[in-house]
């Protein structure tokens, strides 16, 4: 479980985020969701510690994220995975040494054990037998799955997603999220998912966290979400879903 509590950020006079908190619960996929400059990437990077929050605390499992010392921040980061929006896998290194990569910089591990995780995690998003392909040499949904199979590598406590369906066609977006999902309730992982697409949150959102003009407007389900009351969150969502349906026409 991640808990933050009254978290708040600003950049000179601006407020992006005020007074923030929330718990995110382990084994399902919570997503932050909310239209752009909303503050969903600045609260994310806040709980992964890219960001210092002015005000507030992030919690690891009880772990006070925000004021620990040095020793137990790289404790907890070694237990967090990440899917990057732009996949910002290696172009100079092939899968098997991008998926490798978390493993050369976090542990001691030998080779034979790092080939065999790769090939786990390989195995585990359907992209066996592609080791030694280039970057170039895959699809952009490949890449994603690549990403997952780096992003789970050391077996992660926390896995962050930042717009993980971003450019791709609304079928390889459901079956990124079918296997974030998958992979949550399987590895038992708290998962934050930022995001803006509506088959996602209707799909996999099992809490979710609506923020506008950086502040928690509505948290919920997908089951709910369509009866909020929220005048806000009522126009995020058809206008949404209107883009989608435009999408998968196109």
């Amino acid at each position: 479980m991640i808990k933050i509590k009254e978290i708040s950020k600003s950049f000179g006079e601006k407020m992006v985020l005020e007074a923030i908190s929330s718990e995110f619960d382990k084994g399902k996929t919570n997503l932050i969701i909310g239209s752009s400059g909303t503050g969903k990437s600045v609260l994310l990077k806040c709980i992964v510690g890219l960001i210092h929050p002015d005000e507030g605390r992030v919690y690891y499992d009880l772990r006070n994220f925000t004021e620990a010392d040095k020793e137990v921040k790289s404790e907890i980061r070694r237990e967090i995975g990440m899917l990057f929006q732009g996949g910002a896998l290696f172009d100079s290194k092939n899968v098997e040494q991008n998926i490798m990569f978390p493993l050369d910089i976090l542990t001691k591990m030998p080779l034979d054990e790092k080939l065999d995780r790769v090939n786990d995690c390989l195995k585990r998003v359907g992209l066996e037998n592609v080791n030694k392909k280039s970057i170039s040499e895959i699809s952009g949904g490949m890449k994603k799955r690549v990403g997952i199979a780096r992003a789970i590598v050391n077996s992660p406590n926390y896995l962050f997603c930042d717009e993980p369906n971003s450019g791709l066609d609304p079928q390889t977006s459901i079956l990124i999220d079918e296997l974030i999902s998958e992979i949550t309730h399987e590895f038992d992982i708290t998962t934050i998912v930022v995001t803006h697409d509506m088959n996602s949150v209707l799909g996999i959102g099992e809490k979710i966290m609506f923020l506008y003009k950086g502040h928690n407007l509505w948290e919920g389900n997908h089951a709910d979400i369509t009866q909020s009351g929220v005048a806000e969150l009522d126009e995020f969502v058809f206008a949404n879903k209107v883009m989608s349906t435009l999408r998968g026409k196109g």
